[in-house]
């Protein structure tokens, strides 16, 4: 699998990374998931220049230590230190408005001692002398690229020297074989699991937390099926994310899910059901990936502890009821084999096929045992339905009024084609299109095209003809 380099924008608060990151992205809707690690001032986003791709990463800031003799770690919050360990370039943002301040200085002393390439901007140049980059040379790091993010005046000066280096994008090949990503947190035995699915120690496994720093893609084969494992570098609880020894990388992770077809979730039933699980599960379905949940470490728990897990999962697995979830011990191999059938099961109900007449029946049905509501004093009406896509599955509805459609009315649309296909694993979307009018905004055809060689007038005198002929009704 190819992995696209990743750029991480560090700098203090409120110096422009965010605008930057915008435009980077050219889009505000970046990808943001709140999850261990990944919190809400981190966000990740996909940018294209030039033919060439690239994953940036906005970080929240570095603040300035209230002592003011701090060391680096005073000033970085815990999510911009994993940012810029996980980066392969670094922008270093720095405002020209406010100057050179102590808190850029530890930034760059800190930003030398790693030995990546670093790209310093000086952001908010407008309004200012010509000469006020230039302090910044004093930084160690170069000539600064003078910038107005927020209207992307010095944007692609920057982008031009940042991708000059980068490979352009290829067509990827694609490795044969259904592809299974292994996620969770640390030490929840994903690694474990990996080995016992393939059959030998080809994952390196030890019982600290954070062994495994990169994605690892495995192709095998079972029961003369192909399989490629993605095992992945586990996402930590937000507390323990600051530590230098941790280079795990988050962003590789999340290309994992979205490159593989199906997803493990992998939860340790020692522990319990953290948030942390929750968040991942959410991440895979917003990614729309087929999911199997695999509780590991089932064999070392008590009967009351057993009991104490299901009730869990009755409460916070509620979102998900049509996913399978198996109890196994990676470890001893038990009720590891019963994984491949419901990945396959998951993986098959993802990618199904079905005609727009077979939909558009059910559809009928289901609006027949139970119509909409009626909206504005009008019924909604629910015309047809087809196939939109695959991995996840997307089923288009057309019909009039469909805005309006109460969320409930939806749900039980889709809980109809996930009971009628009998959909496992897999997340369906449902989408409503409104029916549009194909003549609107055209002009009526002209009578006189309808007869060639025969004149208004004619057909004038002849219909008055036909009038005249016609017997009046009598009065009574």
């Amino acid at each position: 699998m190819f992995i696209k380099p990743v750029v991480a924008l560090v700098g203090r608060p409120n110096v422009g990374k965010s605008t930057i990151f915008n435009q980077m992205t050219k889009s505000r809707q970046a990808l943001v998931a709140d999850l261990s690690g990944l919190t809400r001032d981190r966000q990740y986003g996909d940018a294209t220049y030039n033919n060439k791709s690239f994953v940036v990463i906005d970080t929240g800031g570095i603040g300035e230590a209230d002592d003011g003799r701090g060391s680096i770690d005073d000033y970085m919050s815990a999510q911009s230190h994993t940012a810029i360990h996980e980066a392969d370039i670094i922008v270093f943002v720095v405002d020209a408005r406010a100057g050179m301040i102590g808190a850029d200085a530890e930034i760059a002393k800190m930003l030398h001692s790693l030995g990546k390439p670093v790209f310093l901007v000086a952001n908010k140049i407008d309004g200012v002398h010509d000469a006020a980059p230039a302090e910044f040379y004093a930084l160690g790091l170069g000539e600064p690229y003078p910038m107005t993010a927020s209207h992307g005046r010095g944007v692609g000066n920057l982008l031009e020297d940042l991708t000059a280096d980068m490979p352009e994008d290829i067509e990827e090949e694609v490795q044969e074989g259904l592809r299974l990503a292994v996620i969770g947190r640390p030490n929840v035995g994903k690694s474990t699991l990996v080995n016992r699915m393939i059959g030998e120690d080809r994952v390196v496994v030890y019982d600290m937390p954070g062994t495994t720093r990169d994605s690892i893609y495995i192709p095998y084969e079972r029961n003369g099926n192909k399989y490629v494992l993605i095992d992945t570098a586990g996402v930590r609880r937000r507390g323990r994310i600051g530590e230098k020894v941790e280079k795990f990388s988050v962003i590789k992770s999340l290309q994992a899910i979205k490159d593989a077809n199906v997803v493990i979730v992998v939860i340790d039933a020692q522990e319990g059901i953290v948030d942390q699980d929750l968040n991942m599960l959410g991440y895979a379905l917003d990614a729309g990936r087929a999911i199997v949940v695999a509780i590991n470490k089932w064999d070392g728990l008590h009967e009351d502890q057993k009991e104490m897990v299901r009730i869990e999962m009755d409460r916070r697995f509620n979102f998900i009821p049509y996913v399978k979830v198996h109890f196994i011990s990676a470890l001893h191999g038990t009720n590891v084999g019963n994984l491949y059938p419901s990945i396959h099961k998951a993986y098959d109900s993802s990618m199904f096929k079905v005609s727009t007449s077979r939909l558009t029946q059910i559809l009928e049905d289901a609006v027949a045992a139970n119509p909409p509501p009626m909206s504005g004093g009008r019924r909604i009406k629910l015309r047809y339905a087809h196939l939109g896509g695959h991995n996840p599955p997307i089923i288009v509805i057309h019909g009039n009024q469909t805005g309006s459609l109460p969320k409930s009315y939806q749900r039980y649309l889709e809980n109809e084609f996930r009971k009628v296909f009998k959909l496992e694993g897999t997340p369906l979307k449902v989408e409503f299109k409104l029916n549009t009018n194909p003549y609107a905004g055209k002009k009526t055809p002209s009578t006189k095209k309808v007869r060639p060689g025969v004149s208004e007038a004619r057909l004038k005198r002849r219909s008055m003809k036909y009038k005249k002929a016609a017997p009046k009704k009598k009065k009574k």
